[in-house]
């Protein structure tokens, strides 16, 4: 439930800042990893998943943000974060105000020898963008990973050969996702669906669905803020009428809103997919996305909710 602005964002800068007083004029330590392997750090799992995909046996990758059973707003950054942080050659994060605690990190661990990507800058999205959650836009994470691929090239330009095997690889492995949203979007062009926020919005759409959820009321659940009742009663009134085929919902981040509306559409006979915000254990970037759709696609198809995980 990241928003761009609100409660969270604002606990996020807090406690990188105070990190960052912590670990000011700490510079950067001496490399902590074996000579040829470059240390990468992702901001969220799914990030530092592509990045060990691509950068194989060359790369000694970090997550910072990696528990799909805490609540996102819950995180906190550590002292342990920023020495990961000072001592990457790359860091992967989302940007967009996604996870704004790394440029705290970044700042209090300066270092010459540092490429920070961005998700947002990659895809030239302005930073004003409504919906941060771009890990879930199709097309999206090539185009990461293609940039992660580039960075390596430059420190490691040895096993350039290695690394754009392994991007092929990478990209070729998105096929069977697409493949499921290119299913949905055909057989069920259009089909209104209701959210609680905008976590998984930028698949639904690129799977041809509607959105029915008004944006203010997506807004105030992503930035832990109270919907509007006229909002409100529009989401409610969309499970209560089945005007909607599907209900999908962030299971890292449910309160009394969420739980109301669940037990709501569960009531109206409304099937309920549950998504992640941060990758599940024991899954892929691309599996994980490709678990997802797929459980969109049964709830489509059977009227039954499906858990995705």
């Amino acid at each position: 439930m990241f928003g761009i602005v609100g409660k969270a964002r604002w606990l996020y800068a807090a406690s990188a800042l105070a990190i960052a007083s912590a670990c000011s004029g700490c510079g950067v330590a001496s490399p902590a990893h074996p000579p040829g392997v470059v240390n990468a750090v992702g901001a969220e799992n799914e990030y530092a998943n592509v990045i060990h995909q691509i950068g194989g046996r060359y790369v000694d990758v970090t997550a910072i943000m990696n528990n799909p059973n805490t609540d996102p707003h819950s995180f906190e950054a550590s002292p342990r974060d920023a020495r990961d942080v000072g001592l990457a050659q790359i860091v992967v994060q989302n940007g967009l105000g996604y996870d704004s605690f790394m440029t705290r990190l970044e700042q209090a661990t300066p270092s010459t020898q540092r490429t920070v990507i961005q998700a947002g800058r990659v895809l030239h999205l302005p930073s004003e963008v409504k919906n941060p959650h771009v890990f879930y836009m199709p097309g999206a994470m090539d185009k990461v990973a293609e940039r992660i691929a580039q960075t390596l090239e430059k420190i490691q330009p040895r096993h350039r050969a290695y690394f754009a095997r392994r991007l092929a690889a990478f990209q070729a492995s998105l096929v069977p996702w697409q493949r499921t949203l290119a299913k949905i979007h055909r057989q069920f062009p259009g089909a209104p669906v209701a959210v609680t926020e905008p976590v998984a919005d930028y698949m639904l759409q690129g799977a041809g669905l509607d959105v029915k959820t008004p944006w203010s009321f997506q807004a105030a659940v992503m930035n832990s803020t109270d919907p509007s009742p006229e909002a409100a009663a529009q989401v409610r009134a969309l499970l209560q009428h089945r005007k909607v085929k599907v209900f999908v919902y962030n299971q890292q981040a449910v309160d009394s809103t969420t739980e109301s509306l669940l037990a709501l559409a569960r009531k109206s006979g409304v099937p309920v997919v549950g998504v992640y915000e941060t990758m599940p254990a024991g899954h892929t970037y691309q599996s994980w996305m490709q678990a997802e759709a797929s459980a969109v696609f049964e709830a489509l198809k059977t009227g039954r909710s499906s858990l995705t995980m």
